[in-house]
C-alpha cells in the first residue's frame, strides 16, 4: 500500500501540484477569503494538479518507457496503469464539484482551466498551440479565485494577463529537460519548434513581463518592493539556468529553470499579498 501510494505521489508531478496549490492559497487569503474559502480554493486547485499530473503520466506512459525515464512510476512499472487512470478521472470529476462549494461561476471558471490543461496533455502538447493551454489555464487560476468571493467579483484584467503570461513562461520553462526526448518520440509542441534558445528567451521575456504587469498593472505608482521584485526575477531565472546546464553535465535532468519559474511566481504573488493591491 506505502508503495502505491508513494507510486501516485511521484506520478502526480508533485513540485509544480505543491507550488500551484499553495500559490493559490496565498493568492486567495491576499483577494481576502476567510479559512472556508482557503481551504476550498485550496482543494479545488489541488483536484484540477493530481487530473493533470496523473492523466498526463498515463498517457505519457509508452514515451517515458521508449526514452528511459525511470523516474517515472508508469514507466518503470511500480504502478498500475489503470489505476491511474482512474485517479486522473476521479480526480479530474471532482474538481467542479469542489468548485461549486465556493460559487457556480467560479466552478465554471476552475473547469475551463481544467479542461485547457486536459488538451494540453493530448492533442495541443503535439502543436505549434501548446503554448495555450498554458496561457489559458494559467490566466484563468487567478479568476477563478477572485470569482470564488461572495458576489463573484471580476477578476481585474492585469490580474488575468500576468497569470496567462506566467504560465506561458512555465510551459518554455518546463520542456526544456525534455526537448530531445521529446524529439525521439514525435512530440513538436511550440518550444520544440524555436528550439532551446529560443525557448530560453521566450521564457525569460514572458516571465519578466509578467512579473511587470504584476508591478505596474494595479492603479497608483509601483511600490519599491515591486522594483525589487522584477529585479529578483532578473537575477532568479539565470540562476535557474546555470543550475540546469550544471545538473545536465553531471548527467541528471535539468529542473533548475522549472524551480526557478516557481519562485518567481511564489515572489510575484507575495508581492500582489504584501503590497494589497489585488482587488
Amino acid at each position: 500500500m506505502s508503495r502505491m501510494v508513494l507510486g501516485l505521489v511521484r506520478a502526480s508531478h508533485p513540485e509544480p501540484a505543491v507550488a500551484v496549490t499553495g500559490v493559490s492559497a496565498l493568492l486567495a487569503w491576499g483577494v481576502g477569503h476567510r479559512v472556508g474559502g482557503i481551504v476550498a480554493v485550496a482543494a479545488t486547485v489541488l483536484a484540477t494538479q493530481l487530473a493533470v499530473g496523473w492523466l498526463n503520466d498515463r498517457l505519457d506512459a509508452d514515451r517515458d518507457m521508449a526514452v528511459g525515464r525511470t523516474d517515472k512510476p508508469l514507466a518503470n512499472g511500480t504502478l498500475d496503469r489503470r489505476l491511474v487512470l482512474l485517479c486522473g478521472v476521479a480526480a479530474a470529476l471532482a474538481t467542479p464539484a469542489l468548485g461549486l462549494l465556493l460559487n457556480p461561476t467560479a466552478a465554471a471558471a476552475i473547469t475551463v482551466a481544467l479542461l485547457s490543461a486536459l488538451l494540453y496533455n493530448w492533442p495541443l502538447k503535439f502543436t505549434p498551440a501548446s503554448v495555450l493551454p498554458y496561457a489559458v489555464s494559467f490566466g484563468t487560476l487567478p479568476a477563478f479565485v477572485v470569482l470564488a468571493l461572495p458576489g463573484s467579483p471580476a477578476p481585474p484584467g492585469w490580474l488575468v494577463a500576468a497569470g496567462a503570461l506566467l504560465g506561458a513562461g512555465a510551459h518554455f520553462a518546463n520542456v526544456l529537460p525534455d526537448l530531445d526526448d521529446d524529439a525521439r518520440t514525435g512530440v513538436r509542441g511550440l518550444p520544440h519548434r524555436i528550439g532551446p534558445a529560443g525557448s530560453r528567451v521566450a521564457a525569460a521575456v514572458l516571465l519578466l513581463t509578467a512579473t511587470a504587469v504584476l508591478v505596474f498593472g494595479p492603479s497608483g505608482p509601483p511600490s519599491w518592493a515591486g522594483l525589487a521584485a522584477i529585479a529578483a526575477a532578473a537575477v532568479v531565472l539565470p540562476a535557474g539556468w546555470y543550475a540546469s546546464r550544471s545538473a545536465g553535465r553531471r548527467g541528471e535532468r535539468g529542473i533548475g529553470v522549472f524551480r526557478a519559474v516557481m519562485l518567481v511566481a511564489v515572489i510575484d504573488v507575495v508581492l500582489l499579498v504584501a503590497s494589497g493591491r489585488v482587488v
